[in-house]
């Protein structure tokens, strides 16, 4: 029997004049499911909907059979990483999972328990301790991610979780969450960059202007968006150095800088990304710790698919 985790009929959500999300039908099974599309696509309306953060204007949705709106049980059925950074910075990452799991009903012993071995397992053990306000960008990442998985759910929703990790950071959270998904639990993970999804599986929903534009496996447009050149960010302690590096390689179109960055523009993102996490991981040129890929080239495939 093939499980159903979400199950959406007419769903819609306006924020006045503005159409966040239009008349969405659909079914998302088990396993993990990427959702992609271009920032103000609707991916995280469509998430703050399915985690009963926002009430539908029109329409329903079940999370696991259940409704979601006014239900506030399912909440301990999933767990959920949001985009935005929401911190009491003067807490410790240790202090603010805990407070979180105290609030899921466990006890003050069990919970400062399950939240170290929530920390540790995104590999944040060694600043457990440390003011969140302390946290680069990729370590604030990775506790929203500790608290989502910390009381064991079901199901993860994760809104853009990769985002501002280093690429090492990013293997192991890719590695996680897969691993997550063959205990029987299920993942819907949100992204702008189609390299990200495709590493965590291949089944995906794609968004465009609040609207579902397809849904099935990722191979079957990645021909088509490599089409496209991919943009890439990466951030630098010593950028010349690894722009050097990078031009040596066929499939670097270009390289600009703009202060500790370096924008490359690949022709072969696949190969392009398998050699700066290898870079990274062997300490290699340039001492990279955040990579971020622009929305322009997955912009234009999804204006390809519109008109087309």
């Amino acid at each position: 029997m093939t499980t159903e985790v979400v199950r959406a009929e007419n769903l819609s959500k306006w924020y006045g004049q503005v159409i966040g999300l239009n008349d969405v039908t659909l079914t998302i099974g088990g396993g993990v499911t990427g959702l992609l599309g271009p920032n103000g696509a609707g991916k995280s309306t469509l998430l703050k909907l399915i985690t009963g953060q926002l009430k539908p204007s029109k329409g329903s949705v079940k999370i696991l059979g259940e409704p979601v709106w006014g239900n506030p049980k399912i909440f301990l059925r999933m767990g959920m990483c949001p985009e935005q950074d929401a911190f009491y910075d003067r807490m410790t990452g240790h202090e603010w999972v805990t407070a979180l799991l105290r609030l899921h009903g466990l006890g003050e012993r069990a919970a400062a328990d399950t939240a170290m071995a929530a920390l540790e397992q995104v590999d944040l053990k060694d600043a457990a301790n440390k003011r969140i306000g302390a946290y680069s960008k990729g370590m604030r990442q990775r506790v929203k991610l500790a608290q989502a998985l910390a009381h064991e759910p079901e199901l993860l929703v994760l809104d853009e979780p990769l985002s501002g990790m280093d690429p090492l950071a990013r293997r192991k959270t890719i590695r996680l969450l897969r691993s997550w998904a063959t205990k029987g639990r299920h993942v819907i993970v949100s992204s702008h960059v189609l390299h990200e999804v495709e590493a965590l599986t291949s089944d995906i929903l794609l968004m465009h202007h609040g609207r579902v534009l397809a849904e099935g496996n990722v191979h079957q447009i990645r021909d088509l968006i490599d089409e496209h050149p991919h943009t890439v960010c990466l951030r630098s302690k010593r950028p010349r150095a690894l722009a050097t590096t990078l031009v040596a390689n066929d499939d670097v179109l270009s390289v600009r800088f703009e202060e500790d960055a370096v924008f490359v523009q690949t022709a072969k993102p696949d190969a392009f990304y398998a050699r700066i996490t290898e870079m990274a991981a062997n300490d290699g040129d340039g001492d990279i710790y955040e990579i971020t890929s622009p929305d322009d080239n997955l912009q234009a495939v999804f204006d390809y698919l519109v008109n087309s």
